[in-house]
């Protein structure tokens, strides 16, 4: 199966976001601490990295269910990048949560 070029990048941007909250929350938010592990943001850190994962797969099995998670996903995602920007030191967070939250809203429209 060939996915066409803005599913393509989509998959690819929540990739990105998956392994970007991820990894942020797990190195950097556990080290820094504070505000950084407060559980409502960490958990919206986990919850915007599962979903990003989960739509990702949506699209690679070509699943017509693929259009409202990707709306989930942009809605968690701007949530997610919000609640980062406001704790600040968290700019590769903030964007690819912004980024993928622009070509799931793309996808949920389609």
């Amino acid at each position: 199966m060939h996915l066409d070029s803005k599913i393509q990048q989509c998959v690819e941007n929540c990739l990105r976001c998956y392994s970007v909250c991820l990894s942020t929350a797990l190195n950097h938010c556990l080290e820094v601490g504070g505000e950084h592990t407060k559980p409502q943001h960490f958990r919206l850190m986990m919850a915007c990295a599962e979903i990003c994962r989960t739509s990702a797969h949506f699209m690679l099995i070509g699943s017509r269910h693929h259009p409202h998670v990707c709306r989930e996903c942009a809605e968690i995602c701007s949530e997610c990048a919000a609640d980062c920007e406001r704790i600040g030191d968290m700019g590769e967070c903030v964007d690819a949560c912004r980024k993928c939250a622009e070509t799931c809203r793309q996808m949920a429209a389609a």
